[in-house]
């Protein structure tokens, strides 16, 4: 129900970056400014501000993106991309240190033409699905399960933390081939992921890392402190209490309790 006033892209700050689809600065404040949001939707990892203008317009926060409802005496932190200001006061601000988030605006009606926004199988807060459909799509992907877990285009969203969490939860290595698991595995697995994300959203998300996620009013999550072997190599598993691990993995690392998960 808000309504944009004015827009601003800071300069200095190399903003076009983040809002690289409009090649001006002046194309955006255009299409921003004097419109109404009239819904908040989510595609995958993207919000959608749908406008009064037939447009909507599409927040990526990626890597360390931030959204922030300040008013406009708040003092700007670093990294401050984009100000939007609202007619009624207030402001809503776009962080971003590393530069890696997008936003642009475009026609309600284009959405379905923007592959990459829907380029997955499997969004698990929104589409509702049985442990037997999972298990017929894992039958037909030979992979280990992580790489299946963190791949964008099976599964939105659960990235390197939640794979490990969830394969914790369900009892399973990340190195367990997908199209090798008994009908109770998928169940365990099946489980794990919907528990475990219902758990994290409950807790309002995890801060954790370099740029740990804040909510708009700039409040950190809870759900780090449930964590159960991500980044906790060396400390004793909380179902067995045997000592968590931490292997090489593809580019980076993995964590897991190796008495517990087989």
């Amino acid at each position: 129900g808000r309504r944009f006033k004015d827009v601003e892209i800071r300069p200095g700050t190399n903003a076009m970056k983040v809002v690289r689809r409009h090649g001006r600065r002046k194309e955006l404040q255009d299409l921003l400014e004097g419109a109404k949001v009239e819904k908040i939707d989510r595609l995958g990892k993207r919000l959608l501000l749908e406008l009064d203008t037939k447009n909507v317009f599409v927040i990526a926060l990626n890597e360390a993106g931030q959204l922030l409802k300040t008013s406009a005496s708040d003092t700007v932190e670093p990294h401050t991309h984009l100000i939007l200001g609202f007619t009624i006061g207030g402001q809503l601000r776009f962080l971003d240190p590393k530069k890696t988030g997008e936003l642009f605006v475009l026609p309600t009606g284009d959405l379905d033409m923007e592959e990459d926004l829907h380029a997955f199988k499997i969004d698990p807060l929104e589409h509702q699905f049985t442990w037997q459909y999972f298990s017929t799509v894992l039958d037909g992907m030979e992979a280990p399960l992580k790489d299946l877990l963190t791949d964008e285009s099976f599964i939105v969203g659960l990235g390197d933390m939640y794979s490990d969490e969830i394969l914790w939860g369900a009892g399973m290595r990340y190195d367990h081939m997908s199209n090798k698991l008994s009908s109770q595995d998928v169940r365990r697995l099946y489980r794990a992921l919907m528990e475990i994300l219902q758990e994290a959203v409950k807790a309002r998300g995890t801060s954790t890392g370099e740029y740990p996620f804040r909510d708009l009013h700039g409040t950190p999550g809870a759900f780090q402190i449930e964590l159960k072997v991500f980044e906790r190599e060396g400390e004793a598993c909380r179902r067995c209490r045997s000592t968590i691990v931490k292997e090489k993995y593809r580019d980076g690392f993995t964590y897991l309790c190796a008495q517990c998960q087989s």
